[in-house]
Formats: C-alpha cells, sequence, structure tokens
C-alpha cells in the first residue's frame, strides 16, 4: 500500500499484481514457481477432471449453487476429479459436491484483495498469484469445462476456452453452459452479431452445448471424457 503526500492511499499499487519492487528478471522466479508447483501437484491426480465455473457471489440458497453441488457430486462418484477456482460461491459448491462422494476435489485459488477465499472443501488446494497461469493449470489438467452463471471472470474462462479450442491450440473439449435462462441471451447475441456478420462460422456453434438438466450433463460427460 502507497500513500501519495496527499495522504491518500494508492489503490492502484495497493492491488497491482506485485506488492514488492523488483524487477522483472527477479518476478520470473516466482512466476517459474508457481508453473512448477502447479505441474508436480496437477500431473500425479490420475484421472481425468472437469472443471467447474461459475460466480463466487453465489449464496447456498441458490439453485445454481445447488445444481453445481449435485453435477459436481454425481460426476466424483462417477470417478471424475473436480476442479474450481477454489473460492466461494459456484466453487464451494462443486468442491463441496466433489467433497461429499469422496472424490477429488481440486481447487486453484487466485490471491484477490476482495471477494476470494479459499473454501474448506478442497483436499487438493493450490494458491496462485498470477491469472495467466492459473489458467494454463485449468486448461492442461481438464477434460471438460461446465459454465455456471457468473460474471466477468466466467466469460473469461468461457472465452478462453472457446478461442483455444477454435484456434486449435488445444484438443477439443466439452463446453457445457448450464442454464438456458442465464445463458440464452448471451448465445441468441453471438448468433444474431458475430455469426450473422460473419465474425464466426456456424461450425463454430458446436463447440459448446447449452444444458438445463444435472443428469442430462453428467451424461454428457461420461459420454465424451473417457475414464
Amino acid at each position: 500500500m502507497r500513500v501519495t503526500k496527499a495522504g491518500v492511499v494508492d489503490e492502484r499499487q495497493q492491488y497491482s499484481l506485485d506488492s514488492f519492487q523488483v524487477g522483472d528478471s527477479w518476478r520470473l522466479f516466482r512466476i517459474m514457481s508457481e508453473f512448477v508447483e502447479g505441474f508436480d501437484t496437477l500431473a500425479s491426480i490420475g484421472r481425468p477432471a472437469v472443471s467447474i465455473f461459475g460466480s463466487a457471489r453465489t449464496s447456498p440458497d441458490n439453485r445454481y449453487y445447488q445444481l453445481a453441488e449435485q453435477i459436481a457430486q454425481d460426476l466424483a462418484m462417477a470417478g471424475y476429479g473436480i476442479i474450481t477456482g477454489g473460492g466461494p460461491g459456484i466453487m464451494a459448491a462443486a468442491n463441496k459436491g466433489a467433497a461429499m462422494a469422496e472424490g477429488l476435489s481440486i481447487g486453484l485459488n487466485i490471491n484477490l484483495p476482495f471477494e476470494q477465499e479459499p473454501n474448506p472443501f478442497t483436499n487438493v488446494p493450490l494458491s496462485f498469484k498470477y491469472f495467466f497461469v492459473r489458467k494454463v493449470m485449468f486448461i492442461k489438467y481438464s477434460m471438460a469445462f461446465i459454465g455456471m452463471p457468473g460474471g466477468f471472470g466466467t466469460m473469461d474462462e468461457l472465452f478462453e476456452s472457446l478461442t483455444l479450442i477454435q484456434t486449435r491450440r488445444v484438443k477439443r473439449f466439452p463446453v457445457i453452459l448450464v442454464g438456458s435462462d442465464y445463458w440464452g441471451g448471451l448465445v441468441d447475441w453471438i448468433k444474431e452479431r458475430l455469426l450473422a456478420e460473419n465474425y464466426i462460422s456456424e461450425d463454430d456453434l458446436l463447440y459448446f452445448q447449452v444444458m438445463d438438466d444435472p443428469d442430462e450433463v453428467v451424461k454428457y460427460i461420461k459420454r465424451t471424457v473417457v475414464l
């Protein structure tokens, strides 16, 4: 935290990526250590894993919290590992569901100045300072993505995955958006703007599925991600 001559806290400094004053070369060691820890930990999980994304602000009485918990529990019982961002809300719901099934419950927590505190339901916790390192772990060790309702972070993770699939930087994997009432408007906009104006092709719409039934989600994962 830095205070200006006028006595005002400079929030840009307080919430910057690095609060310590070092050169970029030294910062690389911190970045490398996060990659090494993530690779070493997740390379040994020994089973296909499914990432579940969604808002950190979702309360336990919300139906999407309960859906995430149910989907994660069913997938864990079927033998899949569950990966989340490790925080509260939808992430906690998914980790809780995996833990209830005595399954692999992985949390890739990100250090933030607000909102993000590690939830207590992970049995493989990791903590990251850098979003881009954390994203690599999601992409590398997840065999499918499930998007629950969320904000900017959820959209970032969704479109990151779709971009990598579209550009063939990764092998195509299932991307499922849960909740047609939530995602329907976005899907309509993609069709009416991106597709209609030739910014994407019609085949690009096949990279994701919208589903409402948790049983359908689990069955789809079982069909497309072989244990």
